[in-house]
């Protein structure tokens, strides 16, 4: 008997108690793993960020233009990098020259950029992942990759779930999604984590509350 004929008889043999039409079977997975206020799935979110090496900061949507001004000075940034939807007060304080993404850029271009600012379209607070779909005020998926410094910012609660499926609910499969879990590392090479291979080396993370800033105005 041939390799090929022990493997095809371990499938049939695998699939003899199947049904034998095309009956889709019931898997009754999780939507997310316990139970958790809205709190405390922002908390977890925070706390696989930081597992995964990435700096989070928190502030009101009132002092969201302090907070950016102050993570770029400490950067020590000259030049950051806009998508076009961004909106223009959250850089309204910062020191920088804001450089426009252009599609005629090259990646040797965007590499002297030294820092990028996007929002995100969902963060996942189970995996500690930031979820962007190329809206307008991401941009493009290069721009997230080229630049060593990648300041993201999420809208807190609005735009975190706990789970991953709960996340894919709310995207959209067509889009240019990039997933993003902790700053561009490997460790191919003898186990040893090198950042910076496949993205930015450094990844900011700001969880914007903008409840806090609704509950101080009214």
């Amino acid at each position: 008997m041939s390799g090929r004929e022990r493997i095809l008889g371990r499938v049939r043999r695998a699939l003899a108690d199947t049904p034998g039409d095309d009956t889709p079977i019931e898997r009754a997975y999780l939507r997310e793993h316990g139970d958790r206020s809205v709190e405390e799935t922002v908390e977890l979110l925070a706390e696989n960020l930081t597992d995964y090496r990435a700096i989070v900061h928190r502030c009101t949507s009132a002092d969201l233009p302090a907070t950016l001004a102050g993570m770029l000075a400490a950067r020590g940034a000259k030049t950051v990098l806009v998508p076009p939807g961004l909106e223009p007060a959250w850089l309204a304080d910062a020191d920088t020259e804001q450089v426009q993404d252009r599609a005629e850029s090259t990646p040797y271009e965007l590499d002297r950029i030294d820092s990028v600012v996007t929002a995100c379209a969902v963060a996942v607070a189970e995996t500690g992942t930031i979820v962007l779909d190329g809206g307008p005020d991401q941009g493009r998926r290069r721009i997230t990759l080229v630049p060593d410094h990648h300041v993201c910012v999420v809208r807190v609660p609005d735009q975190v779930v706990s789970s991953v499926p709960q996340a894919l609910e709310r995207l959209d499969p067509v889009r240019p999604l990039t997933w993003i879990s902790g700053p561009s590392a490997t460790s191919d090479i003898e186990l040893d984590r090198v950042e910076g291979v496949h993205g930015p080396r450094t990844l900011e993370v700001v969880l914007v509350d903008s409840q806090a800033s609704e509950d101080v105005n009214s």
